[in-house]
């Protein structure tokens, strides 16, 4: 990353676990090492002996878990800023807090304004609107089933360091890691949207998201958080993003859906985005990702900010 972006982002290759919190857990996890033979994630699955003599520090909830040992884990706070300020380098015009008004297509271009101050035209147009990418996808008639979501955030004060792995849990709920300072970086549950743009992690949720910390993280216990917050983020029905050509408007392409994954997957996504655009197909498969998985049912019901309409 320094000689991508200029800065190391607090990279660490610490190496991922995920716990199982039951034996059926253990065997989802095990199932999963299976279907992933031959694509060099050196899959370890460890008993709960194992796991407790490697990581003492975890509580009796834990009772085996996966690692992953070449993940790792980076800051998104400095990393996303450092990538546009890269690209600004490049050449690129960066606009925040623009909203896009109206998005058309004139027969040639693409036409895109904000308000009466910008008219940008383009002979392509990437959709990587997150949440708000069904909405413009609908625009070109993708219509796609997006649902919007609220996780939560929250952050501890300094302590010792203790963890030595980025952590996950077998069917969701919370993940959790421990920076270079000392503080553990807690997410899961949902919180509550302010508005379209906004939103905020909401307390009872909070009080459920520290209590199952606490029972794998039992160094949690006194600490204090220091910071919480929230976001909004879409999902798709599968949970898998859609990547690839509009099915209705050549030089869109669509790159949104991914589920809380966009930070570890968008550097190698916006590669596969360029080589869309410069030679109009990639090396990378990404046909299962394709947006017609949705388009070319006759009916697709909708929820979250894209209204229900016929394909």
């Amino acid at each position: 990353m320094p000689q991508l972006i200029g800065i190391d982002g607090e990279y660490l290759r610490s190496g991922h676990l995920k716990i199982a919190r039951s034996e059926a857990d253990l065997a989802s996890l095990e199932s999963y090492r299976e279907r992933t033979q031959g694509f060099g994630m050196g899959l370890e699955i460890l008993s709960a002996r194992a796991l407790h003599e490697r990581c003492p520090w975890l509580g009796q909830a834990a009772v085996g878990g996966s690692l992953c040992p070449e993940d790792g884990q980076a800051n998104p706070r400095l990393v996303s800023p450092a990538f546009a300020l890269a690209a600004r380098r490049l050449g690129a015009d960066v606009r925040e807090q623009t909203r896009i008004d109206e998005a058309a297509h004139d027969g040639s271009v693409f036409v895109l304004r904000s308000g009466r101050e910008l008219e940008v035209r383009s002979t392509h147009l990437l959709n990587c609107a997150g949440a708000w990418a069904g909405t413009i996808a609908a625009q070109f008639g993708d219509i796609v089933p997006m649902e919007s979501g609220h996780p939560e955030m929250t952050v501890t004060e300094p302590l010792p360091v203790f963890m030595n792995f980025s952590l996950g849990v077998e069917g969701g709920g919370i993940y959790a890691r421990q920076v270079a300072r000392g503080n553990c970086v807690i997410g899961g549950g949902q919180g509550y949207a302010l508005d379209e743009l906004r939103a905020r992690a909401q307390r009872s949720d909070l009080a459920s998201l520290m209590q199952q910390a606490i029972e794998l993280l039992p160094a949690l216990r006194t600490a204090h958080i220091i910071r919480t917050w929230s976001g909004t983020e879409g999902y798709l029905p599968d949970h898998q993003p859609v990547i690839g050509p509009s099915s209705t408007t050549p030089g869109l392409i669509h790159a949104f859906g991914f589920a809380g994954g966009g930070f570890q997957l968008g550097p190698a996504v916006g590669a596969v985005l360029a080589d869309l655009v410069r030679d109009g197909q990639t090396a990378t498969p990404i046909a299962a990702f394709s947006v017609s998985r949705f388009t070319s049912s006759p009916r697709v019901a909708t929820t979250g900010p894209v209204p229900s309409a016929v394909a």
